[in-house]
């Protein structure tokens, strides 16, 4: 049974995708997939309970695909072209589309453990995205090998302690760090009492408030972060600034922080 928050999230990244069919069919087919439901809620398990890290599991991973997909629709009105759009070789819907594969099942690995989840996660991954691709595109084999190798590529270097080139993979580098809010940390915190090296992540996240993500002054995306407490700071300058600065998107995002009543500091 998936939960409230799963369903709303669901719902955002549905009406978003309303004007792309090859996207709203790939989500569909991913959100009813009973054994990737099942790989996400177990990681959950791991990351919380086993580990005492945030959240991991459906939510957190269907938050980062809404986040990946607004992030890349700002950059498509803007006028920018993903790397399979540039090189020739997909169309923008492609992209979208192994954006979407890579934010559903980035953290799959963590249902083995932490330590070297990106590449457990491509390993998991990698049969639902061929069974997905497969749905989509039949009769395409062109399409199903690249917009998987986009999907790995993003997948892999999620933690950007591996270097990676295309558009694609940097947006899911950038939305999986947008996703620290005060939600995510509410169950840890709850069941994990016991003070422990790494709470700093938890106590940090909990400080955030809201995250914003619109069209920027100056860059095609602007990351608008309210916070409640300076605690906050550590999550952007040690989590959210490492994946923007490895991330090939970099280049077209603009990022202001600040605790509420005060001022937003400019970071890019």
């Amino acid at each position: 049974m998936k939960s409230v928050k799963e369903v709303n999230t669901e719902a955002k990244i549905l009406e978003r995708l309303r004007d792309y069919p090859q996207c709203l069919k790939l989500v569909q087919y991913l959100f009813d997939d009973a054994e990737l439901q099942e790989l996400q809620e177990y990681a959950n398990n791991v990351s919380i309970k086993r580990l005492g890290y945030n959240d991991h599991g459906p939510v957190h991973m269907r938050q980062v695909v809404g986040n990946a997909v607004k992030m890349l629709k700002l950059l498509h009105e803007s006028g920018i072209q993903t790397s399979l759009e540039r090189e020739e070789t997909g169309t923008f819907e492609d992209s979208m589309s192994a954006v979407i594969l890579a934010g559903m099942m980035h953290d799959l690995g963590m249902s083995v453990g932490r330590q070297g989840h990106e590449e457990m996660s491509v390993m998991l991954a990698q049969p639902i995205i061929e069974r997905a691709l497969l749905h989509l595109f039949p009769d395409d084999l062109h399409r199903r090998v690249v917009i998987k190798s986009v999907a790995i590529e993003a997948i892999i270097g999620h933690m950007s302690t591996r270097k990676i080139h295309s558009i694609e993979a940097g947006i899911i580098l950038i939305a999986d760090g947008c996703d620290m809010t005060k939600g995510r940390a509410r169950i840890p915190l709850a069941i994990n009492t016991t003070p422990k090296v790494g709470d700093i992540h938890k106590y940090s996240a909990n400080a955030i408030n809201r995250i914003g993500i619109h069209h920027g002054d100056k860059k095609p995306i602007r990351i608008d972060i309210e916070m409640s407490g300076d605690v906050g700071f550590f999550q952007i300058e040690e989590v959210l600034l490492t994946k923007i600065e490895a991330s090939p998107a970099k280049q077209f995002v603009e990022l202001y922080a600040g605790v509420v009543g005060q001022e937003r500091k400019c970071y890019l």
